[in-house]
This record gives C-alpha cells, sequence and structure tokens, in this order.
C-alpha cells in the first residue's frame, strides 16, 4: 500500500469511527452560551480594548515588523509589561505572543538536570518538557507525596504544573507543593494562564 493509500484509509478509518472534526464558523452575532471559551472575564467583546486595540493600529499600524528581540519591541510592548509586573507584584514582566509559546520558552530555558511534571498540565507544558531535553518525572495528577519522592536525590529540578488544570477546573496543591519543593532546593514553575484575573488576592492568580 503506497503512502496515500495509507492515509486514505487512516481517513476512512476515523471517519467511520466519528473521529473526523470539521471547523464551524461562528458568527459575531453568536447566540449559543459558549461553555468551550478561554474568554472567562469576558475580555473579548470589552469596548475599552477595542477601543484601545483600534488606537493601537491607528498608531502602530498591524504588526510590530519583526522579532521583540530585533525589530520589534515597541513602547506599547514596554509599558503592558510594565502594569503586568506591577499588578502581580513582581520585579518585571516578559510578554509573549500567546501563553503556549511563554510555557514552551520558561521550561527549556531553566535547562533543568530534572523535570516532574503533574499529569494533567497543559499541552504546552507537556511540549516544554520534551523540547528541554532533560529527564521528565510525571508524577498523578496533584500527587504531591508523588513530586516528594521524585525530588529525592534530584539535582536542578524543576516541578512544573498548572495552577488552575484546564480540563477539570481543579486547583493545584500549590501551598503544599511549594513547601516539598523548597525543602529539596528545587523550583516550582506555575502556569497561570486559567487563574490569573479568576482566583487569588485581587485576580493576581493561585
Amino acid at each position: 500500500m503506497d503512502p496515500l493509500e495509507r492515509l486514505t484509509a487512516a481517513t476512512r478509518q476515523r471517519t467511520g469511527a466519528g473521529l473526523r472534526r470539521t471547523l464551524r464558523p461562528r458568527t459575531p452575532a453568536q447566540t449559543l452560551l459558549d461553555l468551550a471559551s478561554n474568554d472567562y472575564l469576558g475580555l473579548s467583546r470589552d469596548p475599552r480594548l477595542a477601543e484601545g486595540a483600534i488606537e493601537a493600529v491607528r498608531t502602530w499600524g498591524t504588526g510590530s515588523t519583526g522579532s521583540r528581540l530585533v525589530t520589534g519591541t515597541t513602547e506599547l510592548h514596554t509599558a503592558l509589561e510594565e502594569r503586568l509586573a506591577g499588578f502581580a507584584g513582581t520585579p518585571s514582566a516578559l510578554v509573549f505572543s500567546s501563553g503556549y509559546l511563554a510555557n514552551l520558552a520558561a521550561v527549556t530555558a531553566l535547562r533543568p538536570g530534572l523535570i516532574v511534571s503533574d499529569r494533567g498540565n497543559h499541552a504546552s507544558l507537556i511540549d516544554g518538557c520534551r523540547l528541554a531535553r532533560c529527564p521528565v518525572v510525571v508524577t498523578p495528577h496533584g500527587d504531591v507525596a508523588a513530586v516528594d519522592a521524585a525530588l529525592d536525590g534530584a539535582r536542578d529540578a524543576v516541578v512544573v504544573t498548572d495552577a488552575v488544570f484546564s480540563v477539570d477546573g481543579d486547583l493545584a496543591p500549590l501551598r503544599e507543593l511549594h513547601t516539598v519543593v523548597r525543602h529539596h532546593g528545587a523550583l516550582l514553575l506555575i502556569d497561570e494562564a486559567h487563574a490569573l484575573g479568576v482566583v487569588g488576592p485581587g485576580g493576581r492568580g493561585a
């Protein structure tokens, strides 16, 4: 069987099993209740953001014209990062074009000797673990004891977890994880994508 025939047969099999998905475009006047959106705070329809985006396009154009490092950083980027750092109470912030890319960058930049990853982590953390090219231990979901055991004797380890897990909405046991991580001298990397603006004091995250 040649490659095209194999692909055709696989497509037929997936279609027959009801596994083929199709895109369903929605209109601006969508009337359905969307329970699958990540727009928890309704910011995508906030008129203040719409006006701000329109003004930014009029002032800066429709793109940054290059990567952030080369020619793409603007005063808008800097102002946004300063506001975000102030909101989060951190010394600085760095904005990426998506949370997915932020996780890839954060995990791979740390270059740990070991990564301990929760089984329920978002795909972006999982891909970051793969790209880091170091040993990875995947622990059962929310199992602090398993994390503790995985860190025993490890050097330069990083524990990665969602704060609010995207599929089931679970909250990570961050206080307990923090205690274990400090005990072992490891780092704790937390993805707050589904927590920022939703939980914590003032919506500052879990």
